[in-house]
């Protein structure tokens, strides 16, 4: 089944040509030709991959592209006059694309070099980080510290594992992943020690009402800071990253990532106090105190904030699913695109807000808040990134039969892609057969297999950036080429996951009169 992927087939040479004094490179570029001395090239033998580029604009069904390895047209060579023009065969597969000249000057400026700014972010990081450790050592004291560190560090693996699985289909770069932590844990907690300490004191100096200063400080003043602290990443990554900011399952990750950062900041803080306080009623270890805060935070509680932020980074998500627009109906998409991620900020500074206020209000209000809104809102929320998460494996299994059907995949691939399950199978399955390094071109092959049918989806939708849409045809070749060369090794991995799982059902053999006739006990009655 998959011989046709090796080399291409052969073909009887082009005749050769008769010569003529004039050779076509001697002619000066642009120079007009008369209408019975037009010169064609021989038609060549095809090679294998896709011949015929699609017209982006137009979006053509992948059956334009014939798969590596198909039989090319017949044809009757023309009568040749000429030589060829002395002019290289382009190669089949032109990547990377060549730089143009606009490009090159348009990154020579040293302020706009990628590894300027990626070194200004990482100091700026890094300083917040170096602040903010010391003021949290400040407040709570070398093993207050310590001991803050130690405890806080528990939730982080389990919720970091939950987006990242979460995150498994389509995974985006790690970089935007640890960038989103780093500013939770260092810029954004930072930001909102500095402005909810200020806003403390002034309300407590104009009120004269230290206790009224604390409860408005915990209430109105730190759910607005801190959400808007945390948003800023999400903000920061849909501007400057946008073709890796493409759903609800990119938005939802990466606010997760953000507000479990600024919780692990937030954990040490308080939890250094909790043991800080315990030391001063003269308690040997960890006191009531401190088994107290734990439990709330901890065990109660870990998922807190990065609920809020969730709700933020689903409007970033659902601005990215907003086709683009002409006419009439481009100012209601601009509207949309405003008034999504700020609804989505507004129901997590709610949310923020009646879970701190749900503290001052006695305990039989907070287990409330905590019964009737948090475990609900967490509940709906994670099963909205389930069923969002599957439904990307669907949309996986609808786009990838288009190219099929054009014989790049087997028809029992896109079963197989669809399914988290069948290709961890195939994985195991090529790493049995041919060894680690098969398994990792499955992974890979997957992988592209993924990013061609998403890029398909958003095409055809309308939900991709201008630069997508523009480089839609070379993005396509590009992943069809990866596809391609590890094709030998996928195709039969896939093929067999599917039918390992049940994706695909085996038929029976066809019937034969000779088997009948010799093997069937019944054939006389």
């Amino acid at each position: 089944m998959y011989e046709t992927y090796g080399s291409p087939p052969e073909h009887p040479a082009a005749p050769a040509p008769e010569p003529h004094p004039a050779p076509a490179a001697s002619r000066a570029p642009g120079a007009e030709q008369r209408p019975d001395a037009v010169r064609k090239a021989p038609d060549l033998p095809a090679l294998p991959g896709p011949r015929a580029v699609p017209d982006p604009q137009a979006l053509p069904s992948p059956h334009s592209l014939p798969a590596p390895g198909s039989p090319p047209a017949p044809h009757s060579p023309p009568e040749l006059r000429d030589p060829p023009p002395a002019v290289p065969d382009l190669p089949p597969w032109p990547y990377p694309p060549r730089r143009t000249l606009r490009h090159r000057v348009r990154h020579h400026a040293f302020w706009r070099s990628r590894t300027v700014r990626a070194s200004a972010l990482v100091v700026l990081l890094a300083l917040s980080g170096l602040v903010l450790l010391a003021l949290v050592r400040e407040q709570t004291g070398t093993r207050g510290f310590l001991v803050g560190l130690g405890l806080a560090v528990f939730p982080v693996p389990l919720l970091l594992s939950a987006f990242r699985w979460l995150d498994r289909v389509e995974p985006g770069p790690w970089r935007n992943l640890v960038f989103a932590f780093t500013w939770g844990s260092c810029a954004a907690a930072l930001i909102a020690i500095t402005a909810n300490s200020f806003a403390v004191h002034w309300i407590a100096v104009a009120t004269a009402d230290p206790d009224s200063a604390d409860t408005l400080g915990a209430t109105v003043v730190a759910p607005v800071v801190e959400e808007c602290a945390k948003a800023a990443a999400i903000l920061l990554i849909f501007l400057f990253r946008r073709k890796h900011f493409t759903g609800i399952v990119d938005g939802i990750v990466i606010a997760g990532f953000t507000a479990t950062g600024f919780a692990f900041t937030e954990n040490i803080l308080y939890l250094g106090n909790a043991f800080g306080e315990d030391q001063s009623f003269g308690g040997p270890g960890l006191g009531a105190v401190t088994a107290g805060t734990f439990f709330v935070r901890v065990i109660m509680s870990p998922f807190a904030h990065p609920l809020f932020t969730v709700l933020t980074g689903i409007g970033f998500g659902l601005v990215a699913l907003v086709p683009a627009r002409r006419g009439r109906r481009r100012a209601w998409v601009r509207i949309r695109r405003v008034v999504l991620p700020l609804l989505g900020l507004l129901l997590a500074m709610g949310m923020h807000a009646l879970w701190n206020g749900s503290a001052s209000f006695g305990p039989l209000a907070f287990y409330g808040v905590y019964g009737l809104f948090m475990v609900p809102t967490f509940a709906f929320l994670t099963w909205l990134a389930i069923w969002t998460r599957q439904r990307e494996l669907r949309m996986i299994g609808a786009e990838l039969p288009a190219y099929a059907a054009a014989g790049w995949l087997d028809p029992a691939e896109p079963l197989a892609l669809s399914s988290m399950h069948a290709r961890s199978l195939a994985q195991g399955h090529a790493a049995r057969t041919h060894g680690p390094g098969a398994a990792r071109a499955v992974a890979e092959y997957e992988e592209a297999a993924t990013a061609l049918a998403f890029l398909r989806y958003r095409a055809r939708r309308g939900t991709a950036t201008r630069q997508a849409a523009a480089e839609f045809t070379a993005g396509e070749r590009e992943l069809l080429h990866r596809l391609w060369e590890r094709k030998r090794i996928a195709g039969p991995a896939l093929v067999y996951a599917a039918q390992v799982t049940g994706r695909i059902r085996m038929l029976p053999p066809p019937y034969h009169p000779a088997y009948a006739a010799a093997y069937n006990p019944y054939r006389n009655y």
